[in-house]
């Protein structure tokens, strides 16, 4: 079966072109664009992955289009030409994936839109410029010791392994992930799942998007 991806943009050319991107795919297909969320998920399907411009001409905002979209199920990329990053670091806040330029080429694109079917994060340098212009947003200041915790969790080792690596107790390395968990709520970026933690951990630089 084909992953079922959906556009969010009121430039038609932009969605001919990059439907016809996708299409071209194996194991892709665009099976609903429109110019608002609201006129999307009023197709009535559900989507695995959805492309969303953050500037749209309805006024909506960034946080309500991908709050709406994730509780439809479907996984969220900025798609933006990326010239306001207060709108990225709003639509971050809210849980996008990633984001991803409208100038990127077509294998870009497609890779983008596998690396969100994955559930990864999809980390660009516009991505990282966007979020290091907000301190507040991206500092949720981990001591050095939750940073090394988090970063080899986030890499992929269980408590266990990160416990034996850094010659402490399980029960200290859940402790360490409680905090950090706490820290990231207390400046808007929630991380209740493991996904989450990776997705912060890519953010903050303290792994790489393919760990």
């Amino acid at each position: 079966m084909s992953a079922r991806i959906g556009l969010v943009d009121d430039h038609p050319w932009i969605v001919l072109g990059v439907t016809a991107i996708i299409n071209a795919q194996p194991g892709m297909r665009v099976t609903g664009a429109a110019g608002s969320v609201t006129a999307l998920l009023q197709f009535g399907s559900r989507f695995d992955v959805v492309l969303l411009d953050l500037q749209l001409a309805d006024d909506s905002s960034p946080r309500d289009n991908v709050l709406a979209l994730a509780a439809s199920g479907a996984v969220v990329l900025a798609f933006t030409s990326g010239e306001n990053a207060a709108l990225v670091r709003e639509a971050a806040r809210a849980g996008v994936a990633g984001m991803l330029r409208k100038s990127e080429p077509p294998a870009r694109i497609v890779r983008a839109i596998e690396v969100a079917l994955a559930g990864e994060t999809v980390a660009t340098p516009d991505w990282a410029a966007a979020l290091s212009g907000d301190r507040s947003f991206v500092d949720a200041q981990l001591t050095s010791r939750e940073a090394e915790v988090l970063g080899r969790y986030a890499s992929g080792q269980t408590a266990d392994q990160v416990a034996a690596a850094l010659f402490v107790s399980r029960d200290t390395v859940l402790d360490h992930l409680r905090r950090i968990r706490r820290r990231y709520s207390l400046v808007g970026r929630d991380a209740p799942t493991k996904v989450d933690l990776h997705r912060r951990a890519v953010e903050d630089g303290l792994v790489s998007p393919d760990a």
